[in-house]
């Protein structure tokens, strides 16, 4: 049995990027924004797309 295309490894595809940032990566995004404080805490963040 053959390995599908898609999971091969290929170098000339290079690197994928992600479609779902982490909580310090969305932090980061929106301190940098002014839409987020220390004292707002960590729950309940406004969605952040990911920077192309």
């Amino acid at each position: 049995m053959t390995q599908h295309s898609s999971l091969k490894a290929g170098g000339s595809r290079g690197k994928q990027r992600r479609n779902v940032l982490k909580r310090q990566e969305r932090l980061k995004i929106l301190k940098d924004e002014g839409k987020w404080e220390k004292e707002n805490g960590v729950y309940g963040l406004p969605k952040v797309k990911p920077e192309k």
